[in-house]
């Protein structure tokens, strides 16, 4: 009787170490910073083009520039820091160094750099510095992060036509980097709004934007009967 109490005994024992450790598993990576190798492998055809922005959450930039004709495909990702391969989490805290950012590939035959910088201009608030609404810190600053001289020029030609015309009631603070870096962001993140729009931010943040943004631009969007 004493040995098959023993073996319950074990048995019960190793249920419940199994248990715990099920538990644990499922409750740690909440509270962990899971690296990935998320460098950037897009492949761009000849006849496509790329822009990198920030400006604020992005999957709010996400969603905006999603709506442009001749835009292909929009990637939400990290750049401007100093750490390699980022996590969202790392990001979060502020400490790397990126900004939450687009990767706008797309046809110039059908959209212009230009556009696409008047687009970003438009779709949030260039005098702010690291906050777009209650997103604050340096992760949702506006950039623009460009790869050639020419789309410096062409960025720092906005910024001062829109400056000179007084559009914005108080300075433009976006800062015109080159791109050094980009880092892909976690699958979840893109896409989400299309993905996630019954929830909260996508519908008392993300929603407002883009439908004022499609009023602005109806004649640059995809589908210009629906606005």
């Amino acid at each position: 009787m004493k040995k098959k109490l023993n073996l319950l005994g074990l048995v019960f024992v190793c249920f419940v170490s199994g248990f715990y450790a099920c538990a644990q598993s499922k409750t740690e990576p909440k509270n962990k910073i899971v690296k990935q190798d998320n460098m950037d492998t897009t492949i761009v055809s000849a006849d496509q083009a790329v822009a990198t922005f920030g400006a604020g959450c992005f999957w709010c930039v996400e969603a905006v520039f999603q709506q442009l004709e001749g835009v292909d495909t929009v990637i939400s990702g990290y750049s401007g820091g100093h750490v390699a391969n980022p996590s969202y989490k790392e990001v979060t805290y502020g400490n790397t160094g990126h900004a939450e950012v687009c990767r706008i590939v797309y046809n110039p035959q059908k959209i212009t750099y230009n556009d696409l910088l008047q687009a970003l201009f438009m779709s949030h608030d260039p005098t702010t510095l690291n906050r777009q609404g209650n997103d604050a810190g340096p992760q949702y600053r506006s950039v623009i992060f460009y790869k050639t001289e020419t789309e410096k020029a062409e960025a720092e030609k906005v910024i001062k036509e829109l400056t000179e015309a007084k559009t914005f009631d108080r300075p433009i603070v976006t800062a015109v980097e080159p791109l050094t870096n980009f880092y892909v962001a976690e699958d979840y993140h893109q896409n989400y709004y299309n993905l996630n729009g019954n929830e909260g931010y996508c519908q008392y943040v993300i929603r407002p934007k883009v439908e004022k943004f499609q009023k602005v631009f109806k004649h640059k969007l995809k589908n210009k009967t629906s606005y």
